[in-house]
Parts: structure tokens; C-alpha cells; sequence
């Protein structure tokens, strides 16, 4: 996926620098593929993950602001099981048949028409700022102001987590 995305792109991948951003929808192995095939990857800020628990990923050209998602074809999986040879595996069928059909017959592919919301994911990177609610550093203008208040996104919401306070003695 990751390797067909870059020739649709124009891009030499695994890329060095820091032109692709790929954002996959699912964690586990299938997010380490595309980062291995890429050079994509969560602690280089060139990966981002939204976890809607679908094999698929967009990638995104931030120099030319062009970009696709990819996802599996529906009913591929079936597809490949109604061609298993009798005796085969599972496993080996799907990684037969992934070798033999064409990019374009394992994947389907749509161009996104708007990448305004790029900026947003990238953030604002090296900028730093302090909590007024609980003291910790925000990063990459993730931060919410108002008020005259600067807060991290948890205490100026719905944190993604309920604290339940500090161990004993740890202050």
C-alpha cells in the first residue's frame, strides 16, 4: 500500500525527510508496514494515527498538498479464500495472492479533494507552551486559549483519561 502510494505521489520511498504524511487507521502491524515501506513514523511526526479500526491510510504529499486513501478492496479476503488451493493455508493464500495481483485489483483508491485539516494535524512544530491547569508542558501548538488562559487540550475538555489521583506517597 505504502509502496503504491509513493509511486502515485512521485515520492522515493522509504523516504529520509519529512515530506509524506500518512495517516493510518489502525494500530498493530498493519501501521508498522506502512512505516517500514514508507519511512513514516509516530516519533518522527510524519505518521499519525486515528483509530478507527480500518485497515486503510491516507498519504499526503505536504509540499504539493496532494493526497489519497487507500484501503483494502471489499470482499478481497473472500476473494482470495474462494481461490485457495485445497490444502492451503489461510495465511499463505493471502500472502500468494497480495504478491500476484496488481496494486490497483488489492486496493481502492480515492484523491482527497481538501487537505485543509493537514495544518491542524502537523501542529506547529518546536512551539512550546505551560499549562495553567496542571503545570505540564504542551507542544506543537496544541494548546487551547481563552480568557487569557493557555490549558492542554485535557483541562480545557474532556480529558482522554480519568485520573484517579496520585499514589500514595507520591506528591
Amino acid at each position: 500500500m505504502g509502496v503504491w502510494a509513493g509511486e502515485l505521489l512521485g515520492l522515493e520511498l522509504p523516504q529520509k525527510g519529512k515530506r509524506l504524511l500518512v495517516v493510518v487507521e489502525t494500530d498493530g502491524c498493519f501501521a508498522d508496514g506502512v512505516s517500514v515501506a514508507t519511512g513514516c513514523w509516530l516519533g518522527r511526526r510524519t505518521m499519525r494515527l486515528l483509530d478507527y479500526g480500518r485497515v486503510a491510510a491516507t498519504f499526503v504529499d505536504t509540499q504539493s498538498l496532494r493526497g489519497m486513501r487507500l484501503a483494502p478492496r471489499p470482499g478481497l479476503r473472500e476473494q482470495v479464500q474462494q481461490g485457495r488451493r485445497l490444502g492451503q493455508r489461510r495465511w499463505d493464500a493471502y500472502m500468494e495472492a497480495y504478491q500476484e495481483l496488481s496494486a490497483d485489483e488489492l486496493f481502492r483508491l480515492e484523491w482527497e479533494r481538501s487537505l485543509d485539516w493537514v495544518g491542524e494535524l502537523v501542529g506547529k512544530p518546536s512551539q512550546r507552551a505551560v499549562c495553567a491547569g496542571c503545570g505540564e508542558e504542551v507542544l506543537n501548538g496544541r494548546e487551547v486559549r481563552g480568557e487569557g488562559l493557555v490549558l492542554c487540550r485535557a483541562c480545557a475538555g474532556v480529558p482522554p483519561y480519568q485520573p484517579a489521583g496520585r499514589p500514595p506517597g507520591v506528591q
